[in-house]
């Protein structure tokens, strides 16, 4: 299993359509993504109601977690994603 560790950058965190990109991307890898705030259970990244209740905000770590073919380049570019400032764009 694959695994990331990456800062939100959006200045919204993981809300409205930051969470909207984020699984979407999710969604496009294909696996079985999960995301977490460290030492809590994660969600399933591919869903939106899931990333929302997560209520992880700009500047705070989350772990993301893949498993399958490909999933270390899922993550790299999960995390590339997560390193933006989405809400800015």
């Amino acid at each position: 299993m694959a695994m990331r560790t990456v800062t939100i950058a959006s200045s919204v965190g993981l809300h409205a359509r930051p969470a909207a990109l984020f699984v979407e991307a999710a969604s496009n890898t294909g696996l079985d993504v999960e995301i977490a705030r460290p030492g809590e259970d994660p969600v399933d990244a591919t869903s939106i109601l899931g990333v929302m209740a997560l209520g992880a905000t700009f500047g705070e770590e989350v772990v993301l977690t893949a498993d399958g073919d490909g999933a270390d380049a899922a993550l790299d570019s999960l995390v590339a994603l997560l390193s933006r400032d989405l809400d800015a764009e």
